[in-house]
């Protein structure tokens, strides 16, 4: 006969504190690290034909251009010769103004590359603000 007791076995048991901990400090490493990339698109809000009158901006520069290309910035004629010339042309209409509005006014039939030249050489002067100008459709 057997009077000892017997060993008590202990149950294995399986801690979860520190696994939960680690794969916590896991996700936060993973979601400061991560990069999130954002696809710029450009918005454009057309206007409408029963749109009211634009504002009066005090900090404006109007540009303009025709079919034929030619450029006037505040109706003065300006030569085209490059985005960084037109650029410089931009801050010279600027003057002391921090932050001008640039005004695009463009002939319908106007080529596409005239306007993004206008928009390049604005970049380059570091005018962000630009707007377009329209017509409003005569009703019969």
């Amino acid at each position: 006969m057997r009077f000892r007791p017997r060993a008590s076995r202990d149950e294995p048991e399986i801690n979860f504190i520190p696994l939960i901990d680690v794969l916590l400090v896991i996700l936060i490493f993973l979601m400061v690290t991560t990069t999130y990339s954002r696809y710029a698109e450009l918005q454009i809000n057309l206007p409408t034909a029963d749109a009211s009158q634009a504002p009066e901006r005090p900090e404006q520069i109007d540009v303009a251009v025709d079919v034929q290309g030619k450029y006037l910035i505040n109706k003065d004629p300006v030569a085209f010769h490059g985005a960084d010339a037109f650029s410089q042309e931009l801050q010279r209409a600027a003057g002391n103004m921090k932050e001008p509005v640039i005004i695009i006014s463009a002939d319908a039939n106007a080529p596409h590359q005239s306007v993004i030249n206008i928009m390049e050489a604005a970049r380059i002067a570091g005018y962000g603000k630009i707007t377009f100008t329209t017509q409003a459709t005569r009703k019969p």
